[in-house]
C-alpha cells in the first residue's frame, strides 16, 4: 500500500508541476517578443531632441559650408538621420557673401550630407544680380557637399524678368547650371 500511496503522491506532485509549468509558459512566451519589440522601438526613439537650434558647418579648408536653423530637431543615431521641423538652411558656395537660403516645413538630413526637404520648399538666392532669384517646390533633395539639387516635383523658377515652370529639375548652385526635366511653361516679362 505504501507503493500505491507513493505513486499517488508522485502523480499529484507531477500534476501540480505540469499545471504550474502550463500556467507560466504563456507568460514566458509573451516576454520574449516584448524584449524584441523594445529594442526595435529604441531605434524609433530619438537619441536627443533640440528646440530653436542653429548649427554651423565648415568644409575641410575651413570655409563656411552651410548653416542650419530649425524650430525643432530629433536625432536618430541607430537609423542614421536627423529630422527637422521648420528648417532654414543657408548654403554657401565659393563666395561666402552670397549664400542661398532654403526654407521648408520639414527636412531630413542623412549621415552622407544628403538632405531631403518637403512641403513649401523655397530656395532664395541672396545675390541680387544672378540669373535665378528663387525656386519653389514641394520636394527637393540637396547634396550639401556638392551643392547639387534635384526634384521630381513641379518647380517654379523665378528671375527678374521671367518665371519658368517645370516638372522636375537638376541644379548645381556652384556652377549655376539648371536642367529642366519636363519644361512646362516660360513667361517672359521684360521691364520697360
Amino acid at each position: 500500500m505504501s507503493q500505491f500511496g507513493f505513486n499517488r503522491l508522485g502523480l499529484s506532485i507531477s500534476a501540480l508541476f505540469i499545471l504550474a509549468l502550463l500556467m507560466y509558459v504563456p507568460t514566458w512566451m509573451e516576454e520574449q517578443p516584448e524584449s524584441q519589440g523594445s529594442s526595435e522601438n529604441g531605434a524609433l526613439k530619438p537619441a536627443y531632441k533640440a528646440k530653436n537650434l542653429t548649427t554651423t558647418l565648415y568644409n575641410q579648408e575651413g570655409e563656411l559650408n552651410h548653416k542650419v536653423f530649425a524650430e525643432s530637431m530629433e536625432h536618430y543615431d541607430q537609423l542614421g538621420f536627423v529630422l527637422f521641423q521648420q528648417p532654414k538652411y543657408t548654403l554657401y558656395t565659393e563666395n561666402a557673401t552670397s549664400p542661398w537660403v532654403v526654407t521648408a516645413q520639414e527636412g531630413t538630413l542623412y549621415n552622407n550630407d544628403l538632405i531631403q526637404l518637403e512641403n513649401q520648399v523655397v530656395i532664395e538666392n541672396q545675390t541680387s544680380d544672378d540669373f535665378v532669384k528663387s525656386l519653389s517646390t514641394e520636394y527637393i533633395q540637396i547634396n550639401l557637399d556638392t551643392k547639387q539639387m534635384t526634384s521630381d516635383q513641379v518647380v517654379e523658377i523665378q528671375g527678374t524678368q521671367y518665371v519658368i515652370l517645370s516638372n522636375g529639375f537638376n541644379a548645381n548652385l556652384r556652377t549655376q547650371e539648371y536642367e529642366l526635366l519636363d519644361h512646362v511653361q516660360t513667361t517672359y516679362s521684360p521691364s520697360n
